[in-house]
């Protein structure tokens, strides 16, 4: 079996592509389903990690064709040619896979150096894939490691410290467009952990008016009221734009909820008066054509990179001690991963003794039945299963040139050396 991870992330593919090839949470077991069931390289094992910022696939194989066969997978389940996606895939087999899925869970490969909220995606991956039947022995040693090194990675270096989030970028954006905050009403399109994350470091500004759209009547009003704020229906978005100064959207919406239209049609209504929007959605919540609009101040998660990354080089020392304690955990998973490799043939070994021994003993016991000798039976029954269990051995050494030969004399213990009995 071979370990593998497929995916693209910031570093390797814009926003534009990866929102193509993301899975929204609804899809993600019955997409588990279809790569099983059409038995992509002899994967029996697999989870789909889908974030804002990658997209990933981690799988066990049997072929070794299997990077090519994913990644067409991917591309047709999303309708993407893939000779498009190709070229910003990335394909790390073995013991690069394990690294890759350490260094994720630590943070070290977020755009934001050592943030928290990928290893909680990662578990919410795992945990998905375990309900739709798709972890077995490997991914469940892989991952349950992965998270055992984060934890070390995360309680014991300085990495996840004082750490720029996408939240504080974001609000930092907005003061370059707004001198005072206060002064400003601000909508949350959604409800989830990244919105709670934004609504928080932004309430921090105290601004004129928060207010929170969502599907979900019952979780949007409970946000609100946390930020003495107001509920607003998702549905009513769209026209009453014109009413905030600041938008911050991220929901799991496959389609865009806001349009250049209706944009537009705001800014007239504002009279021109600018407007800072915020997509942390992917896909995107709001039409890329917005922010071709005079007046509109539009980022998205990778315009917030270069912000984030200010903040990483007082965590850059810290770094290489993570680096260390994964590339140790690495180390560790491969050589467990080696020992599995060689489960089978001890398995084989045991089942071709014991039928063995079955055989003899009932060949004993046929002899006992007749009248012979117990004691010439037991030592005609030794010697049979001495002849047979050495028979192996014996002509694998017959059979082998002199190199090979010293190899399998040292493996095989060296009973005999040169000739000699071992002194052992």
């Amino acid at each position: 079996m071979q370990l593998l991870t497929i995916g693209i992330n910031h570093h390797t593919a814009p926003v534009a592509l990866r929102e193509r090839v993301a899975f929204p949470p609804e899809q993600v077991k019955p997409a588990l389903a279809a790569f099983k069931s059409l038995g992509i390289a002899g994967a029996p094992e697999a989870a789909i990690l889908s974030t804002c910022n990658r997209t990933e696939l981690y799988c066990v194989t049997e072929a070794a064709a299997s990077r090519e066969a994913a990644i067409e997978w991917l591309s047709s389940y999303h309708g993407v040619d893939v000779a498009e996606l190709a070229p910003h895939v990335y394909a790390l087999p073995q013991s690069e896979a394990v690294r890759h899925a350490f260094r994720v869970a630590s943070g070290l490969d977020s755009m934001v150096l050592g943030e928290t909220q990928i290893l909680g995606q990662l578990k919410t991956a795992v945990r998905t894939a375990s309900e739709a039947g798709a972890l077995g022995t490997y991914l469940n040693q892989l991952f349950q490691r992965t998270f055992s090194v984060a934890k070390e990675v995360r309680g014991t270096t300085a990495v996840g410290t004082q750490s720029v989030s996408m939240a504080a970028a974001g609000v930092r954006l907005a003061q370059r467009i707004f001198d005072k905050m206060s002064k400003q009403r601000i909508l949350f399109i959604g409800a989830g952990e990244m919105i709670e994350l934004c609504a928080t470091h932004f309430a921090a500004q105290t601004p004129r008016e928060l207010v929170v759209a969502n599907r979900t009547v019952e979780r949007g009003a409970k946000l609100a009221e946390r930020f003495n704020g107001r509920f607003m229906p998702l549905a009513d978005v769209p026209a009453r734009i014109h009413e905030f100064d600041i938008i911050v959207s991220c929901t799991g919406s496959t389609l865009p909820i806001i349009g250049a239209g209706a944009v537009e049609r705001a800014i007239k209504a504002r009279r021109h008066r600018p407007i800072f929007m915020l997509d942390l959605a992917v896909p995107r919540d709001i039409e890329p054509e917005v922010g071709q609009l005079k007046d509109v101040f539009l980022y998205t998660v990778d315009d917030l990179g270069a912000i984030v990354r200010e903040g990483n080089a007082t965590r850059q020392a810290a770094v290489a001690q993570a680096e260390t304690i994964i590339e140790t955990g690495v180390h560790n998973f491969m050589q467990w991963l080696d020992a599995r490799s060689v489960v089978p043939v001890i398995r084989h070994m045991h089942k071709q003794a014991d039928a063995l021994r079955r055989a003899e003993l009932e060949r004993a016991q046929k002899m006992l039945a007749r009248g012979d000798d117990p004691a010439a039976v037991l030592e005609a029954m030794s010697q049979a299963l001495t002849n047979k269990l050495i028979h192996g051995p014996t002509h694998a050494l017959n059979r082998a040139n002199s190199t090979e030969r010293s190899t399998l004399i040292e493996l095989l213990g060296g009973a005999y050396q040169h000739g000699k009995p071992s002194d052992h």
